[in-house]
């Protein structure tokens, strides 16, 4: 049997926070290489040498990471790839757990690539759309359905996890012809251009990484969508005022599909952007802190209209 050696480095004080990410994706059975323990190691053998080469000092400053395996076939290709697409949205909002970059000893990232390709097919999401890669769109037949093309690349969002088809049921349920949309988060864009191609007549999209840009415009572009009814920001709605203010408001539908932390903090300033009467739909929420996340939202004035739920992950449809 093959396997997948995967690493997710971050730092000292993230070890923790990344583990239980991890968790909540049902990977429990991890190996934490910190390097906290090396500069212990040294102190407890200093008397064993008088001398250590300055090279491996400086690979092991900062070095902490979470090392855990897959089965290298289907199953595990697939798995791969739920932890990549939570990854980017884990990311977003743990800027103080250090790079959160994910590597592969037993594989080659284009052979990754490859691989990650093969596997990821059409899929039928709700009652109207059909999320199709790129590399398949002109051997796949829609019946009937809404074609939505992508080419996510390697770290943003396919469709393929449970939060991210919850936030695309519910767009599907309550986007009408005509409609503004605000997408907080974007990644890939999957959710804007969505909303787009359900009859929205035009949608902003922000992500705090700005490698999000370029790849959002892109699929726009595979979906016959231009910049003169889609834009992109990048930046940090919760702390940057000028980003809040290019927003403006006015929007019937904001959705955001990041993490529950994230969405307890734009909880109070979502109306804002809202026309009266306006949606906010919300994702990312990991069924331990639903009840939490719920309560915060009524807090902040929401009333929750409709509540998702799906492998463990939540959702909520507010006005």
């Amino acid at each position: 049997m093959k396997w997948l050696e995967v690493h997710i480095h971050t730092n000292h004080g993230g070890l923790e926070t990344v583990e239980a990410f991890l968790s909540g994706l049902g990977i429990d059975d991890v190996v934490i290489d910190d390097e906290t323990e090396f500069h212990e190691f040294l102190e407890e053998n200093r008397k064993s040498w008088d001398y250590v080469d300055e090279e491996l000092l400086k690979k092991e400053a900062g070095a902490s990471r979470i090392i855990f395996y897959l089965e290298e076939n289907e199953a595990g290709f697939a798995r791969l790839g739920e932890v990549r697409i939570a990854l980017a949205e884990f990311k977003a909002a743990h800027s103080d757990c250090g790079p959160l970059r994910m590597t592969l000893d037993n594989l080659k990232e284009e052979d990754w690539a490859f691989g990650w390709q093969k596997y990821y097919k059409p899929m039928e999401i709700g009652s109207r759309l059909l999320v199709i890669p790129e590399w398949e769109k002109d051997k796949t037949d829609c019946k009937g359905r809404v074609p939505l093309i992508l080419d996510p690349g390697l770290s943003f969002g396919t469709g393929s996890h449970a939060t991210t088809q919850l936030c695309l049921q519910a767009l599907e349920q309550v986007v009408k012809p005509g409609d503004s949309v605000l997408d907080l988060g974007c990644g890939s864009g999957i959710l804007s251009i969505a909303a787009l191609k359900l009859g929205a007549a035009s949608a902003h999209a922000v992500d705090i990484d700005d490698k999000c840009l370029d790849v959002a415009y892109e699929n726009a572009a595979l979906n016959g969508i231009g910049k003169d009814r889609y834009t992109v920001w990048t930046g940090d709605v919760l702390s940057d005022e000028c980003l809040q203010a290019r927003l403006g408001g006015n929007y019937n539908v904001v959705v955001a599909n990041i993490v529950a932390d994230v969405i307890l903090g734009l909880a109070p300033m979502v109306r804002r952007f809202l026309k009266p009467r306006g949606l906010f739909l919300c994702s990312g929420i990991i069924d331990d802190r639903a009840v939490e996340v719920a309560n915060g939202l009524r807090r902040s004035g929401w009333a929750i209209l409709e509540t998702r739920q799906e492998s463990g992950w939540f959702a909520y449809t507010c006005r």
